[in-house]
């Protein structure tokens, strides 16, 4: 099976339905630190919440729309009204890899035992829960309107604190994080580059190689950041 285009991942996302403490349904805030990421609205409605170094920000959601964000996007996807998503991630892989960080109080972030432990969904039966999500979903929330708040009495520093502690959360993965690029993105950039170079000089060879690949969407959803997650499988293979 050959990689998806750009060695991008994809998953289909049901927006959790369930209230937070402000009132509003939806998932987990939170942030990717090397990650571009978009929604593409399949059917129900909703809005995407934004928080950056600009401040706070509130996009409609509806179906056909496309919404990205770049990297240090503190982000919410809120539900009003059965809310479904494609959800296609930079860089396949990394997310899987760790490469989100929830927006939790800072009490919940200054080591990473503290902060695995605030994110575990899995209950005293050693199998994750919709009550854990929930919980874990809610202390993301309480973070992120405490944060907000403060972007809004344009007050920079507890922003500023979050990134400092996301990236030192982080800091292990790195190794690992460069792997995955130099197997995925970074291989289906030289790929591209070496078919360039082919046609340059006449060879068109790479064409005789064509393949096509299919995916069925998987069965089972997780309980992911945001809500059920179907997480399509990342292709293994050659990168064209």
């Amino acid at each position: 099976m050959s990689a998806l285009p750009g060695s991008v991942g994809i998953s289909a996302l049901a927006v959790y339905p369930w209230e937070a403490l402000d009132g509003i349904c939806g998932g987990s805030p939170h942030l990717h630190l090397a990650c571009t990421e978009a929604y593409v609205v399949v059917s129900g409605a909703g809005r995407l919440q934004t928080l950056t170094a600009q401040g706070f920000s509130e996009q409609p959601l509806k179906p056909g729309d496309v919404a990205w964000f770049t990297p240090g996007t503190i982000h919410r996807a809120v539900n009003d009204g059965d809310l479904n998503v494609l959800v296609l991630m930079q860089n396949s892989g990394l997310p899987e890899a760790g490469d989100a960080v929830l927006t939790f109080p800072p009490a919940h972030l200054g080591d990473r035992a503290a902060y695995d432990k605030a994110r575990d969904l899995t209950g005293p039966d050693g199998v994750p829960s919709a009550e854990r999500a929930r919980q874990r979903r809610d202390l993301a929330v309480e973070g992120f309107l405490a944060l907000r708040e403060a972007a809004e009495a344009a007050d920079p520093e507890p922003l500023a604190a979050f990134h400092a502690s996301a990236a030192h959360l982080v800091h292990d993965l790195l190794g690992n994080w460069r792997d995955i690029l130099a197997e995925g993105a970074a291989a289906s950039v030289d790929a591209t580059a070496a078919h360039l170079a082919a046609l340059t000089s006449g060879d068109h060879t790479h064409l005789r190689e064509a393949s096509v690949s299919r995916m069925t969407r998987p069965e089972a959803a997780t309980f992911g950041m945001c809500g059920y997650l179907n997480a399509y499988p990342v292709p293994k293979g050659q990168t064209w």
